[in-house]
């Protein structure tokens, strides 16, 4: 059972990391939550038959005294598969297709026209028993004629599962010259393109693993040969967007879209069951250090644009490393210059790979090296520093400070005419205040070193909205970012509101007295296809205002960089993306 799991497991992980490169894909839409969750019982069928299996071995004769393997026995099974197996397969599936049986049965496997290799266990319980009796009637046969053995039957399933995995993993990769070089072989095994048809044509290609029979009774999809050859070429669109993101935490590995599905599709949180995993949590971890180059997490529709997420192949302790800067550095330049090579559009800049936003130097071999930001410093922007090495560059570099900015404005209670600002002072933070002031609305701080570097940002007209926060201040939203230490927070009067600045979550301080709101966010639009895991920490179809930043900037088809010192105009941005049917999040 744990050897069938782990190559499901293996075949789920290379099927959605081609789903997110984009390659030789077979059906060309999306995935959404709804098949995830609808198919969330894969295990299911493993657990089933492993139960059958360890009954048959208690209860039958000989199941105890099985030899390691028999030759005999081989044949057998082969050829009961070949005849009996297959042929009760094909009529049982033409008469599931049938509308009485269709619409009780085995629609539910059918409503995943984007087959993944799980699709193909996931059916009614009284459908599985049907298939569990069918494939038993080959090692039956050979345990009742004293032919079994264990090497035999274990080969068995992992066949089984291996062609079920691969009729509905969406990606092709069986190469044609197999079959002009072994004519026979298309009437004995199927491929991914032939079993795909059968999902987004529904009365042809019914056969199980071997055609034959769909050639016999002449059910063959006469576009199963066109659409084979097709996919095998491997015609990609180029990417218009590219999110340049990076691991969390050590956990986050099994969170990425190909890592646990189950856990991908909600948002993220430490589990028991993956602590527990750490030897492998850490064997990851070392990968990762060795790997030299970016790797695509998530592939995105909206309208003709195509968006990826990439990921920096290093975790959140790694951003604070001397030694590990010119790595992360070096690597961040490498896919800026690759989605500049692959055509796209703009890249948005997530989490720490906008952290370097400060004072940045060049060294011998003409890496850009970005160092960390120290309180009071000019904020240049590490982007700018690239643009002036590359003036050629056409993609477009976006730091999203604009959009976050604006979520965080318009998350504000309306009738507020005070908030406290608290916590290291970042860009974003930088805009918000110089838009509240700009509105009247007084931003108190509770830092005075802060409060002189800040003031010295704001536009003479709007600086009397700037102060100190004194000890008995009552306001009741604060406006908080990374440095906000607890005794702090706690100052804040009960039933304050906190709504971070931060790329990352603040740390939740008695929650039966204060409200937290999530990170700058916004809900992403049905049009916004193939989305189908969650975004670190936020719910579904929740992306973070800094990925969707970029996505409006290559809508809007801006011809402008966000990054350095430049802030786009607030009010532009965030009227751009309402207008593409991105929505704020609710709030209670």
């Amino acid at each position: 059972m744990i050897l069938r799991a782990l190559h499901s497991q293996a075949w789920i992980t290379v099927s959605r990391l081609q789903n997110a490169r984009g390659k030789r894909q077979i059906v060309h839409r999306g995935i959404e939550f709804q098949q995830v969750d609808r198919e969330r019982n894969w295990d299911d069928n493993l657990i089933l038959s492993t139960i059958l299996m360890l009954l048959a071995a208690l209860y039958m004769p000989g199941g105890q005294n099985l030899p390691l393997w028999r030759t005999d026995g081989l044949v057998l099974l082969a050829l009961i598969h070949a005849g009996p197996v297959e042929f009760l397969y094909y009529w049982f599936h033409r008469a599931l297709h049938h509308h009485f049986l269709y619409t009780r049965y085995h629609s539910h496997h059918h409503d995943s026209i984007v087959t993944e290799p799980i699709t193909s266990v996931i059916h009614p319980f009284a459908e599985l028993l049907a298939y569990t009796f069918l494939f038993s009637i080959p090692m039956t046969t050979c345990q009742l004629t004293g032919t079994g053995s264990i090497i035999v039957f274990a080969v068995y399933l992992i066949y089984i599962d291996f062609m079920n995995n691969m009729g509905h993993c969406n990606f092709e990769f069986v190469p044609n010259w197999l079959f002009k070089w072994i004519p026979p072989l298309k009437y004995l095994m199927y491929t991914p393109s032939f079993h795909s048809l059968h999902h987004t044509q529904f009365r042809t290609n019914y056969s199980l693993f071997m055609p034959f029979y769909d050639y016999i009774y002449n059910t063959m999809d006469k576009a199963s040969d066109t659409l084979h050859e097709n996919s095998l070429k491997d015609i990609t669109k180029e990417v218009d967007v590219v999110h340049l993101t990076h691991l969390t935490s050590l956990q986050s590995i099994y969170h990425i879209n190909y890592g646990f599905s189950q856990y991908a599709s909600k948002p993220y949180s430490s589990m028991w069951q993956l602590r527990i995993m750490w030897p492998v949590s850490y064997l990851s971890m070392l990968l990762t250090c060795v790997y030299g180059s970016w790797f695509t997490l998530e592939r995105n529709f909206m309208g003709k644009l195509t968006i990826q997420s990439w990921a920096i192949p290093r975790y959140n302790f790694h951003y604070g490393l001397n030694l590990e800067k010119e790595a992360i550095n070096s690597l961040v330049v490498k896919a800026i210059c690759e989605a500049d090579k692959k055509g796209a559009k703009v890249v948005s800049l997530g989490l720490l790979n906008q952290s370097y936003n400060s004072r940045t130097d060049m060294v011998a071999h003409n890496v850009i090296v970005l160092s960390s930001p120290k309180q009071g410093q000019n904020l240049n922007g590490s982007g700018q520093l690239y643009l002036q090495k590359y003036p050629k560059l056409g993609v477009k570099l976006v730091d999203g400070t604009s959009l976050a900015a604006a979520v965080i404005a318009n998350s504000i209670p309306q009738g507020t005419y005070q908030v406290v600002l608290a916590g290291d002072i970042s860009k974003v933070a930088r805009a918000v205040a110089q838009a509240l002031c700009r509105k009247n609305i007084k931003v108190t701080m509770t830092n005075t070193q802060d409060y002189h570097f800040l003031k010295a940002k704001i536009p003479e007209d709007a600086a009397g909205n700037l102060s100190l926060l004194s000890k008995t201040g009552t306001a009741k939203v604060w406006l908080i970012g990374e440095g906000l230490d607890a005794d702090e927070q706690l100052t804040a009067p009960k039933g304050t509101r906190f709504i971070p600045y931060s790329q990352f979550p603040p740390r939740k301080l008695r929650e039966e007295c204060y409200t937290y709101s999530m990170t700058p966010a916004m809900c992403v639009p049905k049009t916004l296809q193939n989305v189908h895991s969650c975004e670190n920490w936020l719910p579904r179809r929740v992306m973070s205002a800094w990925r969707i930043a970029g996505i409006v900037h290559a809508l809007e088809g801006w011809n402008e960089h966000e990054c350095g010192d430049t802030v786009l105009d607030m009010d532009k941005v965030w009227s751009a993306a309402i207008s593409h049917g991105f929505r704020p999040v609710a709030t209670d």
